[in-house]
């Protein structure tokens, strides 16, 4: 039986990636190395979400079929609470592809662009 999923997203500036998530909330959790500025791996939670972040170089050579396409056709539903308090607080610093929304499915969304070029759509189910 499953318990739980990461996804492991592919990052060309570690620096920035982590700069990034952290504006969302997140928090450094582990880290290869576990110190510098030369980090090629970085696991980050914020609540129940864990998202782990790797550059592209540290695993070339391992597992070459690994796009090198920032983006990918990869989106990352996160449901969380207070969604218009969040969406205040981030929505002049990061790009906003889609603003607070009612969905047919009565769900409170938004949708951002991270710095790799991959969606993250915030949801609340009210």
């Amino acid at each position: 039986m499953m318990e739980s999923l990461a996804p492991n997203i592919f990052t060309n500036d570690m620096k920035a990636t982590l700069a990034f998530y952290k504006l969302l909330g997140f928090k450094t959790t582990m880290s290869v190395p576990e110190s510098g500025d030369d980090l090629v791996w970085a696991m980050m939670v914020n609540g129940s979400v864990t998202l782990m972040f790797q550059t592209y170089e540290s695993l070339a050579d391992e597992l070459p079929d690994i796009s090198r396409t920032d983006g990918g056709s990869l989106l990352l539903y996160i449901s969380l609470k207070n969604i218009r308090s969040f969406f205040e607080q981030i929505k002049d610093k990061v790009t906003v592809l889609k603003g607070l929304e009612k969905t047919f499915y009565g769900a409170t969304e938004f949708s951002i662009k991270d710095n790799n070029g991959y969606v993250l759509t915030f949801a609340e189910h009210e």
